[in-house]
């Protein structure tokens, strides 16, 4: 079983978005996968062989458990059975306590469509009657995440939490970087058009980001997560509540 999965459209969102979240989980001994939707093969830049090189460099730099992609072709993330059944076997193979999903809106059409397309099999995938096997032909057994979280894209929303990554900020922005053919790398010296994400801006805006929602929780850095299906239940509130608030 992992403590936590993340899903993500194509390899490097979940580095992008909430890459600090994974790091500061590992780090404290937590077991976590990330699960790509696609091979994300109609990117701009790179090839789909040199992004599954640059996730595993990246796996290995947050300290996952497991790293997996379902191979769903790129641009055609439908909300349909069979993808359906790809999300629903990684589930309930890997049974996470808590799963990280995309954004509820973003500018990328396939994080939206990723999005739905995880939010619907998690619930099937504790139907028992919605049948699924491993390679080898055993059954598995019927899981459903206990939590959901969107991390944030391209869109703002109101989070429901701000995770501080402060003490893993560098670690956080090397996995980032090791998508180098999509991120700024000044490494990568390949003559490919500049994309919405490649540029030196993007790369600073994603530090102002989560500068700015670490500021508002009285830290250096913040990943913004939104809960999926509130509220959340407290049995102790002084125990959720036992951190002073930086500012009042």
């Amino acid at each position: 079983m992992l403590h936590l999965l993340a899903f993500g459209a194509h390899p490097d969102d979940v580095e992008l978005a909430v890459g600090g979240t994974i790091c500061s989980l590992t780090r404290a001994g937590y077991k976590v996968g990330v699960v790509d939707l696609t091979r994300g093969e109609l990117g701009t830049r790179g090839t789909s062989e040199l992004r599954e090189e640059e996730a595993h460099n990246a796996a290995e730099i947050m300290g996952l458990e497991v790293r997996e992609n379902l191979e769903i072709p790129d641009g055609q993330i439908g909300n349909i059975q069979q993808n359906q059944l790809r999300v629903i076997r990684s589930v309930r193979r890997h049974r996470p306590h808590i799963a990280l999903i995309g954004a509820p809106e973003c500018r990328h059409p396939d994080h939206g469509a990723g999005t739905r397309l995880c939010a619907e099999s998690f619930f099937y995938a504790g139907l028992a009657k919605v049948e699924t096997f491993e390679e080898d032909g055993s059954p598995q057994e019927p899981w459903r995440p206990h939590h959901v979280l969107h991390y944030m894209q391209s869109i703002p929303f109101e989070p429901t939490f701000v995770v501080d990554v402060s003490l893993v900020w560098e670690q956080r922005m090397k996995a980032m970087q090791a998508f180098r053919s999509q991120f700024y790398n000044p490494d990568y010296e390949v003559d490919e058009p500049e994309t919405f994400v490649s540029n030196k801006g993007f790369f600073e805006w994603v530090e102002a980001r989560a500068r700015t929602y670490g500021y508002r929780i009285g830290a250096t850095y913040g990943e913004p997560l939104l809960y999926r299906h509130g509220p959340v239940g407290v049995k102790n509130l002084m125990d959720v509540l036992k951190d002073e608030k930086p500012f009042r």
